[in-house]
């Protein structure tokens, strides 16, 4: 990570200044040293992050806009910054792959997702997800498993994974075993105790409720989407006739 590297340079540099130069004692001159690299770290530190930012809210605008070809090159030309600080390169990937995935160009969103954030539980998903339709099973398992670990706070992510399992990979034992899991993290969360009486049942889950955050994984059918899009629709036209009337 270049900023460590440049304002530790610097810190050791104005520690042999004050030690050799100015005679100071050893501690005095590493607390020097310390002060500087802190302060350096600081304002390189937020020089880096200005410059990031600005690049990726307006990749973000450009998103919103179904501007996605020059979204994404906005998004690969942040890259640049990812040596400066840690993480940067996981969190771009990440978006990048995401930007792919929701567009169904799963080829080129799978490897930016294999360099995904393993905080971003939305990558992390689809990246689970990708496997999954690659026959790769454990390493589904494996990739959901890292994303609840680190994200074991969020209700749609624990119904994702055994969803997968369940309605997927036919595996109803274990999609229970996850839901069960999630809902020590999350008590008495109503999608994960909905679903996990579902399942119990021998009926299938229902992830709609979730709205766009669900659909953003593709795992519903188009026809189905369509099917929703159309009923929904439907029922908000009937509903502005009811005020009318």
């Amino acid at each position: 990570m270049y900023s460590i590297l440049i304002c530790a340079a610097l810190g050791v540099v104005v520690l042999l200044v004050a030690m050799l130069g100015f005679k100071l004692a050893w501690w005095g001159s590493l607390l020097i040293g310390l002060v500087v690299f802190c302060i350096a770290f600081f304002f390189l530190s937020r020089y880096i992050s200005t410059k990031l930012m600005t690049i990726l809210e307006q990749a973000g605008k450009d998103l919103q806009g179904q501007r996605f070809e020059k979204a994404i090159r906005e998004m690969k030309e942040a890259l640049r910054f990812g040596p400066w600080q840690l993480y940067v390169t996981d969190q771009i990937n990440s978006q990048i792959g995401m930007a792919y995935y929701i567009r169904r160009d799963f080829s080129n969103a799978f490897p930016y997702l294999e360099k995904s954030f393993f905080k971003n539980w939305a990558a992390m998903g689809m990246l689970a997800i990708c496997y999954m339709k690659r026959q790769k099973r454990d390493k589904m398992e494996r990739t959901f498993e890292k994303a609840v670990q680190w994200n074991g706070k969020e209700s749609l992510l624990w119904n994702l994974y055994a969803y997968c399992l369940a309605d997927e990979c036919g595996e109803t034992a274990k999609a229970i075993a996850v839901l069960e899991k999630g809902l020590k993290k999350l008590p008495g969360d109503t999608h994960l105790v909905e679903n996990l009486e579902h399942l119990q049942a021998g009926r299938k889950m229902k992830m709609r409720a979730f709205g766009d955050p669900w659909y953003q994984f593709h795992l519903e059918s188009l026809g189905q989407l369509q099917k929703h899009q159309m009923a929904a629709m439907g029922g908000r036209m009937q509903k502005r006739m009811t005020v009318r009337r």
